[in-house]
């Protein structure tokens, strides 16, 4: 979703803005814009497209100043054009805007019939000129940003710049995350702490309804009633190192390739490997007392909370109930005080994940979160955490976050079973085992790119694609399915292997490859079965398995993918890798934007 980068200081403002805004693409954006103060003066540099052509713009047009502001724009009002780019400026406030302003049709007649006049199709633009009507009207810039705030309805976090005023950079945030960095004679504004990473690692993330005056010496925050706020000042662990590609082509393809050890960082935090047990943070809560669970995500991360379903049903004997976040929170459904409600997010700042969880907490529920970033909404919001340490995640397709995830929620699937006393301790070492055992799994599929790539060659030219699966294995089958939609722009759906009879079967025929995981597990058979199904009608079939499962189906399968034989507990993780790869070499072949793919966001931060 779109990107905000602020900076006040010494140094000039452009070159550093430019670099945040590179740093921010991961977000997905359809055009870039940034605005300095020159001697009291806004300036402003906008392009439709990626920021390369931005930065085109200033290098022709050169802009000074040491305060301003940028903006990678993901649009929802007005079409993808520069007028529609942002900062948003009338010469008096320039302005950039993450979010949505529900009432800017309202605000933007009343302020027309004043006589402001509106160059854009934007909801962002009745900020500019609000903050300018109260300055017309002889308020003196702070004032006229509070009055202003106050009328706006939505999500938003703003960061804003007034002519004459070089000495302040303004910010405020309400739904939408916004960050604070403290460097040496200078301060910084940003999405996220990544954007900030090159500059600083001290960080103050901004609290719902807090708006802020930046200087280059420091910050005042004040709250929605104009009283002045402290926010703690906390230490990122992100760094400008941990964001380059390195020797791959794509950030995508570098994040399949971290697995194995972020896998590995994950289950370490988790793991105790003398008593062969799992040990979570320490729960506010009584893990052997929860007797319902909810869980709530969005895309891939939902895909997640399906598999988590299976696990914790099968192993625990909790009924679980997962959820998309865009559906339920208006769903209003009835919750039993002391349930726990499980939320997960990569990003931790997904607007359709935070509604839900707090619709949760007000209602009695304890909330766990899974997620990748400690200091996002999500995870402040949450009674405990179970991170992700997957580090950043640049592709927009998650790779590496989903499979953390997954490796989480398989901890703590095994850790409640344990304390409900539906396993015994042979058990959960068993299967607390089968988890140490992935990491080192995911390297050996790691090694099957080459084969994966040239059964890619093959399916390139599909104009549709079935995803088959049993039991937690069809989760995958729906996010190998949206992988491949995502980044190669072709039709694909994921099934429950035993739907197939019910209704997709009509589809298959020679044109139709069909990618079924199967694993030699107790439901091959029935798999077995589904995949003569589809080669009776002249379907392609490209099975995941291990080789006795592919021993098993010999000519019925024109193309396998042979995985390591594991315990079936871990195998959708290590089954999620090829479908990655496939998805990914599909694209590649393909020559899409692999790693920011058409009107596609990292974070979705508006609904």
């Amino acid at each position: 979703m779109c990107g905000i980068i602020g900076v006040i200081g010494r140094a000039e403002a452009a070159a550093c803005l430019l670099e945040g805004l590179k740093r921010l693409e991961y977000r997905g954006y359809d055009s870039a814009g940034i605005a300095t103060l020159m001697n009291g003066t806004i300036a402003r540099r906008r392009a439709p497209g990626k920021i390369a052509n931005l930065a085109e713009r200033v290098k022709a047009e050169p802009i000074g100043g040491s305060t301003g502001i940028g903006h990678t724009r993901w649009a929802t009002h007005g079409i993808p054009n520069e007028s529609n780019a942002h900062p948003h400026s009338n010469g008096k406030v320039a302005v950039v805007h993450n979010g949505i302003i529900e009432n800017f049709q309202e605000l933007r007649s009343e302020l027309e019939k004043k006589g402001h006049t509106f160059d854009s199709d934007t909801d962002t633009e009745v900020v500019v000129h609000l903050i300018t009507e109260y300055l017309n009207q002889g308020q003196k810039a702070e004032d006229a940003v509070r009055a202003s705030l106050k009328r706006l309805q939505g999500a938003f976090a703003l960061a804003i710049l007034i002519a004459g005023r070089d000495d302040v950079l303004f910010g405020a945030r309400k739904g939408s995350p916004l960050a604070v960095g403290y460097g040496d004679g200078e301060m910084y504004l940003g999405s996220d702490a990544m954007a900030l990473a090159p500059m600083t690692q001290r960080i103050t993330y901004l609290e719902d309804d807090d708006w802020a005056v930046l200087s280059k010496d420091g910050i005042t925050v004040y709250d929605a009633d104009g009283n002045k706020v402290a926010r703690a000042i906390v230490q990122t662990a992100l760094s400008g190192a941990l964001i380059g590609k390195g020797e791959y082509r794509h950030y995508m393809l570098k994040e399949i390739y971290e697995q194995p050890q972020v896998l590995g960082d994950t289950l370490r935090v988790l793991f105790n490997p003398v008593a062969r047990s799992i040990t979570l943070p320490a729960m506010p809560f009584d893990l052997a007392k929860v007797e319902r669970i909810t869980a709530v995500a969005c895309g891939t991360a939902y895909y997640a909370c399906l598999v988590a379903k299976y696990w914790i049903e099968m192993w625990a004997r909790v009924p679980v109930e997962a959820d998309i976040g865009s559906e339920y929170r208006y769903r209003s459904p009835p919750l039993v005080p002391g349930g726990l409600g499980i939320f997960v997010s990569q990003s931790g700042e997904t607007a359709d994940t935070l509604a839900p969880l707090r619709y949760c907490k007000a209602h009695g529920q304890n909330i766990l979160s899974v997620v990748n970033v400690p200091e996002s909404s999500v995870a402040r919001e949450s009674h405990v955490v179970l991170p992700t340490l997957a580090g950043p995640e640049i592709g927009v397709a998650s790779t590496k976050a989903f499979t953390t995830q997954l490796m989480a929620l398989a901890s703590f699937a095994i850790a409640l079973a344990k304390a409900k006393g539906a396993i015994d301790s042979i058990t959960e070492a068993k299967l607390s085992t089968a988890l140490v055992e992935v990491p080192s799994r995911a390297a050996d599929v790691l090694n099957l790119d080459e084969s994966i790539r040239a059964i890619a060659e093959e399916l390139a030219e599909a104009r549709d694609v079935l995803y088959l699966g049993r039991g937690p294995l069809f989760p995958i089958a729906m996010e190998g399915a949206l992988k491949l939609k995502e980044i190669s722009y072709i039709h694909a759906e994921g099934y429950a292997a035993g739907e197939l009879k019910h209704g997709p079967i009509a589809l298959i025929d020679e044109h139709t490859p069909v990618v079924v995981i199967a694993p030699s597990d107790a439901l091959f058979d029935k798999s077995l079965s589904n995949i003569e199904q589809v080669v009776a009608r002249g379907g392609r079939v490209v099975l995941i398995s291990d080789e006795e499962g592919i021993r098993r189906a010999g000519k019925n399968a024109k193309h396998s993918i042979c995985i390591p034989r594991l315990d079936p507990f871990v195998m959708p993780i290590i089954a999620t890798i090829p479908v990655q790869l496939l998805a990914y070499h599909i694209a590649v072949l393909k020559g899409t934007d692999v790693d920011q793919p058409r009107n596609l966001a990292k974070s979705v931060t508006v609904e």
